[in-house]
């Protein structure tokens, strides 16, 4: 049985880089807009990367920065100074 991660931001100007690289390194990621939120789901792992978050701020980023514009997230957290993931595996 597929188990679904899921992150939602807040849908500022903060957020939508960070949402921009999600989509971009998430293949079969599910978007749903909301007023005011951005909700991310994707069969069994979500990654955010710290590199891509850069690209596209033009600045240093640390994967920490995202609970600013984090509202809600399913999955197990896993997390470094690179990447921030949501998943369901137990490895």
């Amino acid at each position: 049985m597929v188990q679904i991660a899921s992150i939602t931001f807040q849908n500022t100007d903060e957020a939508r880089p960070i949402i921009e690289a999600v989509k971009a390194d998430n293949p079969g990621l599910r978007v749903m807009d909301m007023p005011g939120a951005v909700k991310l789901d994707r069969d069994d792992s979500i990654v955010i990367r710290r590199e891509s978050v850069e690209e596209r701020i033009g600045r240093d980023w640390d994967p920490q920065e995202l609970h600013l514009v984090l509202v809600s997230m399913a999955g197990n957290v896993d997390e470094d100074d690179d990447t921030f993931t949501l998943s369901w595996s137990h490895a």
